[in-house]
């Protein structure tokens, strides 16, 4: 995937495109970041942008035979490296890689060696690998993928140019499903707002209950809003935990509802500061957040945000669903 069609992290990718078409790309890389960011992706649009038989000024096309095989895995020059499924990455899977680097590339420009989930590699594969970044052979390039950069070796910090991903804005999240994985807007716009900015995260997510737990979530808010009574608030409550039968299946569901609630509170607490539809995590859904700020208010909407927080925290420690939705009826 060229970098063009990556979404979010402009910065580090107008950092990286930038010294590519300098020919000043640091051999060895360290892509830092939460989970389920892109990072691997960005990896694979660096290598690709190094060798790409028709270039598209500092990007690569994305359709040539070497940015298709990239793209597969099939690229004899771009090697990529990942933990197994339990435990380390050994040296044993790190040692063919770092002599495939003392020749030059098989067929493109520029040896590319990822490294993902850099910081499970066993203690002689890493070492065996600081001696490569002490000495960078020519023509090739080291990127290692992780999101625990302190566990990894200070020697290997220290010789890697760190690049740093934040998360992605939900609208970028929601773009990332609509229009890569075929989600519907409204089921979209739901799970990325409780997807934390990680669009891995988001594609672990159910759509129809996240969807079906943001609108219980709003209902419930403007019923509590308009409550003038705690009576009225604990019926509200049982609207909101109205769930399935099996007592495992109403805990997931409430978890769900609180979770997409706290996000709904979080959007009211910062328009109430004064946040713009940018900086919600519902962005969608401004115009009903705007009306549930004139109900609640800076002050109670962090209270409530916080209350939501706690009674999640509950249901997780097995306590009951009926309670814990009476519970923050009350505090909210």
């Amino acid at each position: 995937m060229p970098f063009c069609e990556v979404i979010g992290h402009a910065r580090s990718l107008g950092l990286l495109a930038g010294s590519i078409a300098r020919g000043s790309l640091p051999p060895s890389l360290l892509f830092s970041g939460p989970d389920g960011v892109g990072k691997r992706l960005v990896a694979q649009a660096v290598a690709q942008a190094l060798n790409c038989l028709s270039p598209n000024g500092h990007d690569a096309c994305g359709s040539c035979t070497a940015c298709r095989r990239i793209a597969k895995g099939a690229h004899p020059d771009v090697l990529v490296i990942e933990p197994p499924d339990a435990g380390a990455t050994k040296i044993d899977q790190v040692r063919p890689a770092i002599a495939a680097t003392a020749y030059r590339p098989f067929e493109g420009r520029c040896r590319v060696v990822i490294i993902d989930d850099a910081d499970r590699l066993g203690d002689d594969a890493e070492s065996a690998l600081l001696k490569s970044l002490e000495e960078p052979p020519r023509g090739s390039v080291f990127i290692l993928v992780t999101s625990r950069p302190e566990t990894l070796l200070a020697t290997i910090r220290s010789r890697c140019s760190q690049v740093r991903f934040g998360r992605l804005a939900a609208a970028d999240v929601a773009k990332f499903l609509t229009g890569r994985h075929g989600f519907g807007a409204e089921d979209a716009h739901a799970i990325a707002a409780v997807a934390g900015g990680s669009p891995g995260r988001a594609l672990e997510a159910g759509s129809r209950s996240y969807r079906d737990g943001r609108a219980a979530a709003m209902s419930a808010l403007r019923a509590v809003s308009a409550a003038p009574s705690p009576r009225e608030r604990l019926q509200a409550a049982a609207a909101l935990a109205a769930g399935k039968p099996s007592s495992a299946g109403e805990r997931d569901e409430l978890t769900t509802r609180i979770t997409m609630m706290a996000s709904l509170l979080r959007d009211v607490a910062l328009m109430s500061h004064g946040g713009g539809a940018g900086q919600l995590a519902n962005g969608d859904l401004a115009a009903d957040l705007e009306q549930l700020g004139a109900s609640f208010g800076a002050g109670r909407a962090v209270r409530a945000f916080a209350a939501a927080d706690r009674a999640v925290a509950a249901l997780r420690r097995n306590a009951s669903p009926k309670l814990v939705a009476g519970w923050l009826a009350v505090h909210i």
